[in-house]
């Protein structure tokens, strides 16, 4: 027993001398040096004087000896708007921007936190901010890691109301940190070309009308002011819930949306409660997609909407609640990747939280409406309310009516079914990557031996407004169902 004991004793201190050993051996070498996880930390692109998110890369010790730092610092100290945390230890005014006395052992690591929020650099394009990290050994050798963004300068407003007819222009890209107001007997109008950013916040809230003048060559863009990444592969501006959207107020018509883009909302579009007498909104043209709540969601309105898209969307893609609704050549494609209780992609109906609206008009022609789901086209009609719909050469994602009065409503319908594309709808599009929440919504040319039913089967209209489809292109005789028009080359 005793010599168990003994030999037990004997190992236990070994072990202990050689971990000692291997934690308390410091080197001055200078052949013995650090490593780093990468020799270049680059930020997204960030606008001026608002902060970026977080970004850390790694030090390691696979030297073999443990390694003392004289210190770590920026080259440029405070100047270039980088803030550094180095194993837990901020690089602040108050230990002179540097972390002194560093011990790294051998095979141990420590992690660097960067973010920046950069000054003004009086450019009208991206500037490239960079400065090193510098590691200095005890050994006297220096090693850097470099830490590089891009800043761009824009205007920063905060309290915006717009009380009089105004024109929104600038030089610089226009970053609203919390709501635009357009007020009573106000218009807003937002020239071809404009980018609008929006921060997380921030809506566009109309009581007055707004009038976004895209052209296709030159689109307006509503959209979020993430300019970085959540992931390597997922830029922020492809994340829903980015901004709060655009609100029609009730009092707020005769708001025109022409070639524009919005997307990465809360709700993309709502428009409250109005009278159907009087054109609400109309949207031509248009993109409305990624959206954490509605699209597009009127009630009791007057809405027209050509050639546009609305896709992926947490609640329906669009839901019109009463009033008069036109739809020509609209693609309605439910895709949301993040929740399968997903919405519709087309809704309509009489009625909401116990109030009729009546549907006076529901005026559906060449328009497509899929999804994921077997059934993305969804009715909500209540018996003794008025609900006046009509489809006629539609593409839809739905069962077909067995009712022979409800088929009445129908006119050269295609019924897409589970059948036809076991995945959704997606097969008939360019591009369809919930994965990367990457999509392209323009039809697809359909391979050898296969036919997608969108091709040709839409009824050509004389109205000039239909004769180019949503990036301006003509249209043939036998126009494509949807947004897009199908240009084979």
């Amino acid at each position: 027993m005793m010599k168990k004991f003994s030999i037990f004793f004997f190992l236990s201190v070994v072990m202990l001398m050689v971990a000692c050993t291997d934690d308390d051996t410091f080197t001055t070498s200078r052949s013995n040096l650090l490593s780093f996880s990468t020799d270049t930390l680059r930020l997204d692109t960030t606008f001026s004087n608002v902060p970026t998110s977080t970004k850390t890369f790694w030090v390691y010790n696979k030297s073999g000896d443990g390694l003392r730092l004289t210190n770590v610092r920026l080259a440029q100290v405070n100047q270039t708007g980088f803030r550094v945390n180095v194993d837990g230890i901020e690089l602040s005014a108050e230990n002179g921007y540097q972390v002194s006395n560093l011990e790294v052992r051998n095979k141990d690591s420590i992690q660097v936190f960067v973010e920046m929020t950069s000054p003004f650099n009086n450019a009208l394009t991206p500037q490239e901010v960079s400065d090193n990290l510098l590691f200095t050994l005890e050994s006297g050798v220096q090693q850097k890691v470099n830490l590089s963004a891009y800043s761009w300068d824009a205007e920063l407003i905060k309290g915006r109301k717009i009380t009089t007819n105004t024109t929104l222009n600038s030089t610089k890209p226009i970053v609203f940190q919390d709501t635009l107001r357009v007020e009573a007997g106000a218009t807003l109008t937002i020239p071809a070309g404009t980018t609008v950013y929006f921060s997380q916040k921030a809506a566009l809230d109309v009581y007055g009308t707004l009038r976004c003048e895209g052209t296709a060559a030159n689109p307006v863009t509503l959209r979020g002011d993430r300019l970085d990444k959540m992931f390597k592969y997922l830029p922020y501006d492809r994340v829903s819930g980015q901004w709060q959207g655009v609100r029609f107020h009730k009092d707020s018509y005769d708001n025109l949306l022409e070639h524009t883009d919005i997307h990465s909302t809360y709700n993309g579009i709502l428009c409250d409660t109005a009278t159907a007498a009087r054109t609400k909104l109309t949207i031509a043209n248009s993109t409305v997609y990624n959206c954490q709540g509605y699209g597009l969601q009127a009630i009791n309105c007057k809405i027209v909407a050509y050639n546009t898209q609305f896709s992926n969307t947490l609640m329906d893609c669009a839901d019109f609640v009463g009033g008069e609704v036109t739809l020509t050549h609209c693609t309605f494609a439910q895709f949301y990747p993040f929740d399968s209780n997903r919405g519709a992609a087309l809704s309509f109906g009489n009625h909401i939280d116990n109030k009729d609206y009546p549907l006076q008009t529901l005026h559906v022609v060449n328009s497509l409406v899929t999804g994921y789901a077997d059934v993305v086209l969804m009715g909500n009609n209540k018996e003794g309310v008025t609900a006046n719909y009509h489809f006629y050469n539609c593409l839809l994602r739905t069962s077909k009516p067995k009712d022979s009065s409800l088929m009445a409503r129908f006119t050269d319908v295609t019924w897409e079914n589970s059948k036809d594309y076991s995945e959704g709808g997606s097969k008939q599009f360019v591009l369809v990557d919930g994965d990367k929440q990457n999509y392209d919504f323009h039809l697809k040319k359909a391979e050898k031996g296969e036919k997608y039913p969108a091709i040709d089967a839409g009824l050509a209209l004389g109205d000039p407004r239909f004769a180019t489809d949503h990036d301006g292109k003509q249209r043939d005789s036998k126009p494509d169902i949807g947004c897009y028009e199908l240009i084979a080359n």
